[in-house]
């Protein structure tokens, strides 16, 4: 898999840069490949060390990790294998700039006794319709990226007297509470005493994003998503932004943030693993966008989401599959990707690596103003 920097690089970078050593060459990620049947996928990067300054260092870049190298003569290779200064990125638990701040989504610890599937959800209202106000629909991960169907019964903010009245919720908030007293975990069993709450909930007053916190590796963009929390309940399967616009939604979905989270991000296996303290908290946002800017930014991101409306049919998986991704969300992609390099001040870059060193130039400037 590639190189996971958000776990390694503080552990194994900050005690080489104490002791003086330096990066004189390196491969950034690559595929290896051999002849042996059934071969295992395996990624890898070659980093050479030395206890002394390099006259000159020497970078070794792909186009995709299945192409041939580009040998690049740096000044200087950090951590990430990037031409730029020693940065180490660190858990921020706020965001560095003045942007709103991410949270996780809901987490029922419920036992399954609070979702349900379509058919399920109708035949729980065929027995018991009163119950029909406590249904929003769920939205994990799975559900956001591939349209699959679930609803949540969310009880937290109904009253005693009208719960009384339902029979089968009654039995849900019973068996909610029986799940959680068998649990070995001394907070869920403190949990069971409060059973029509989630153990972590978090509902937005007013269209929030969702952001998936895996996704595959294939995709050039995540899809993110804008939902609103009177109808829907994001699981924790997702992260929420809640107080945002549509610019901050056309910043974090296009090109310039992609190429942070890919640097940036873990993974489960190859595939994104997005979090809030490492990738969002640390991202180096413009600095000071014209309203202007701004404003082509929101148009450009309100047509991406237009465009997904144009393919009723297709999930996000589909659509953003690179396979069959359709050409008027690409297209619409690349427009919101030049708004937002426009905001940056920035036209074009000749490579990916080349937008890399622009952002960690930028994130060390932001840092040192802290």
């Amino acid at each position: 898999m590639p190189l996971n920097f958000e776990s390694v690089s503080s552990r194994i970078f900050t005690p080489l840069k104490k002791s003086d050593i330096s990066i004189h060459f390196a491969h950034r990620t690559f595929k290896w490949s051999n002849e042996a049947p059934g071969k295992a996928a395996v990624y890898c990067v070659i980093i050479g060390f030395a206890a002394l300054e390099p006259g000159k260092s020497t970078l070794f870049d792909y186009e995709d990790v299945r192409s041939e190298p580009h040998e690049l003569t740096v000044k200087r290779i950090n951590p990430y294998l990037v031409d730029g200064p020693d940065v180490i990125i660190r858990s921020r638990s706020h965001p560095l700039c003045d942007v709103p701040e991410m949270g996780i989504g809901n987490k029922p610890i419920d036992g399954g006794f609070y979702l349900f599937t379509p058919e399920d959800k109708a035949q729980f209202l065929k027995d018991e319709p009163s119950a029909m106000p406590y249904f929003r629909r769920w939205l994990g991960a799975e559900e956001f990226l591939n349209g699959y169907e679930r609803w949540c019964l969310w009880l937290g903010e109904a009253k005693p007297e009208d719960l009384k009245k339902l029979p089968k919720v009654m039995r849900r908030i019973q068996a909610v509470r029986e799940f959680r007293l068998l649990s070995k975990s001394a907070p869920t069993k403190k949990l069971a005493e409060r059973p029509t709450r989630f153990h972590v909930e978090n509902i937005p007053t007013s269209p929030s994003i969702l952001i998936p916190r895996h996704s595959s590796e294939r995709r050039q963009y995540i899809p993110f998503g804008v939902f609103d929390p009177s109808e829907v309940l994001v699981g924790d399967s997702s992260l929420i932004l809640p107080n945002a616009s549509s610019y901050h939604f056309g910043v974090i979905q296009s090109h310039m943030h992609m190429s942070w989270v890919r640097q940036i991000c873990g993974r489960l296996k190859s595939d994104y693993r997005y979090s809030k303290d490492i990738v969002y908290n640390n991202f180096p946002w413009p600095e000071d966008p014209s309203d202007e800017q701004k404003k082509a930014i929101e148009a450009a991101a309100q047509k991406v989401l237009d465009v997904r409306t144009e393919f009723p049919n297709a999930t996000l998986a589909d659509l953003y599959d690179p396979d069959t991704m359709p050409k008027a969300l690409l297209d619409a992609h690349k427009d919101l990707d030049r708004a937002v390099d426009a905001a940056y001040g920035k036209r074009s870059f000749p490579t990916e690596l080349s937008r890399l060193e622009f952002l960690f130039d930028i994130y060390r400037k932001y840092g040192e103003r802290k």
